[in-house]
Order: C-alpha cells, then structure tokens, then sequence
C-alpha cells in the first residue's frame, strides 16, 4: 500500500497530532500550512494558503490520502464560510478517487441523543450543527458522485500534550499556578473526550484499512466518556489542588462582546446532557486497550501545567 499522506492545516491541534501519529506508523508525511510554526519531526512542510484551490492541488499532488485537518475560527463559520472551505478542499482533492479523513463533531446531533451511533439520524441543536452537516452532506455528494472516498472520525472534545485552544489551557488550568482546578460540565453528568495522542493514531488506524471501507463512512471515537468528579480526582492524582466548578455563566458574560465566545455559549447543552458516543465496528478495527488509560492521559495533559505553576 502507499504510504503518503498529505495533512492540511499541519498547525492546527489535531493536524499536530495526527501527523504525529502518521510518522510514528512509518508513512511519509507532508503538511500543508501557511508556515511551520509548530514543527513535526517527519514531516515534510509545504506552505500554501488555504483560500488557494491550486496551492492544495499542488501540495496534494498524486498522493492518494488527505486529512482535512483545517478549520476555520470559532466565530467565522457563517455566512458559507465553512462551507466555502469545505468546497475549496473538495474542488483541490479533484475526482481521481482520493482518500479523504476529514474529523467529526458531535454538534451534528440533538441534545437529547444519550448515546451517539453513526447510524443515529442527525438532528442538529443549533445553527453551528446544522452548518456541519451541510459539510458533511457535501463530502457525501462527492463520495457518491465516485469523485473520492471520504471517511469521518467523529469525536468529543480535544485534550492532550502540547495542545492550546482547548478547554484544559482556556478554562480547567488557567489558575493551576494558584493552585486551583476550574472543572467543566455539570455533576454527575458524563462528557465525551478525545484524547488527541490516541486520536490521531485512529485517523492513521482507518488511513491504513481504508480500501477495506465504503465510499463514504461515518466512525465514532469513543474516547473518555466522563463525569467531571472522574476529570477532577484525575487531575488531583497528579498535583494536589482546590477543585470547583468552572462558572459558564462568565462565558455568557464575554459572549456580549467577543463573537467567539458568543458562539461557545450557544453550545452549552453539551456540557448539560450525557452524549455519548459509541461504535462497535471503530472499536473493533482499533482492537482492544487501544486507548490510553484516561489517568495517563490526563496526567500528561497536566503535568506541564503544575510544572509552570512551581516555576
């Protein structure tokens, strides 16, 4: 099988991650992005511009699998943004029958799914999900159309090492040096998290067994679905700290003023509901003790927190 693999927006926190895990497999590995600010040893880096059609044909050239790793800022789907986007990558990815893995979300679905299947009917909750399953529609189209093959890894939440922009360096761990954990959610209710480390070896997982797939597949990463006391004690395993409860009404607060977390409080009900997301076939091709233990996995998400607090 070939072993190449383009990454579009090598920067951004799962692209880091999944090419991460492309290397770590053995495949040559390119990332395209606008510059090198986060450096992968591995992997080969081709600036361009995503607004560029012919700059992503040209670094996808005739490697046959692309991970669609960009993205857009939080505030700045609207308006056909995103879906500009997606169409720009379909239009670059051309109709030679090129792989595509491209990562999910779960705003795809209603507040009232307890438990997240890919053959669960979508019913977005607000205009954002809504907005992801026209994108998803329209990777649909091309897949049936025979232009290519398109794969989705849905997932929860992002955490890991080196990882910013995420709800452990935005809210959790902000007052870490105070010696204090600021935990998200609602008690007692579970939230779906996905380990980064463990997702971007998933992404290379059905890179790998892709000709054994359909032309267009919906996958659920499980991740770690849990409550906030099960975040709380592992956070605790690995420094002692004060633990409460992050107040999202201060997210509220600063939507009145910043677009970006106007959009964050409109998706509240993820951290009211228990979505879970599940999916035998996944977990079968990952196989057994695929995930990193979530202690692990917090501990070293943390640790570089509690080590800057102690500087």
């Amino acid at each position: 099988m070939d072993k190449r693999v383009i990454i579009l927006g090598i920067n951004g926190h799962v692209g880091h991650h999944i090419a991460k895990a492309f290397v770590a497999a053995g495949w040559d590995v390119g990332g395209f992005g606008r510059s090198n600010k986060y450096p992968v040893a591995g992997v080969r880096f081709i600036k361009g511009d995503a607004n560029d059609v012919e700059a992503m044909r040209a670094a996808i050239g005739d490697v046959t699998l692309v991970v669609n790793a960009l993205n857009l800022p939080y505030a700045e789907w609207d308006k056909g943004r995103k879906v500009a986007q997606t169409e720009r990558v379909i239009a670059a990815m051309g109709t030679s029958g090129k792989t595509l893995l491209f990562p999910g979300n779960v705003y795809n679905y209603a507040a009232t799914d307890r438990y997240v299947t890919p053959d669960l009917p979508q019913r977005p909750q607000t205009a954002r999900g809504a907005i992801r399953v026209e994108v998803e529609q329209l990777y649909r189209d091309a897949a049936e159309r025979d232009d290519m093959q398109v794969i989705i890894i849905r997932a929860g939440d992002f955490y890991g090492p080196e990882s910013q922009g995420d709800w452990f360096d935005l809210a959790m761990m902000t007052e870490a040096r105070k010696g204090k954990v600021q935990l998200m959610g609602t008690k007692g209710v579970g939230h779906a998290w996905a380990y980064l480390p463990d997702l971007g070896r998933a992404f290379e997982k059905l890179g790998w067994h892709r000709k054994e797939l359909g032309a267009f597949e919906n996958f659920h990463f499980a991740g770690h679905f849990v409550t906030p006391e099960e975040m709380g004690e592992a956070v605790t395993a690995v420094r002692s700290a004060r633990v409460s409860f992050y107040p999202r009404w201060i997210i509220g607060a600063i939507g009145l003023v910043d677009p970006t977390m106007r959009e964050v409080g409109k998706m509240a009900y993820l951290w009211e509901r228990p979505i879970e997301l599940r999916d035998e076939r996944m977990d079968a091709i990952l196989g057994p003790d695929f995930a990193t233990p979530f202690g692990e996995a917090v501990a070293v998400t943390v640790a570089p927190f509690f080590e800057k607090a102690a500087a």
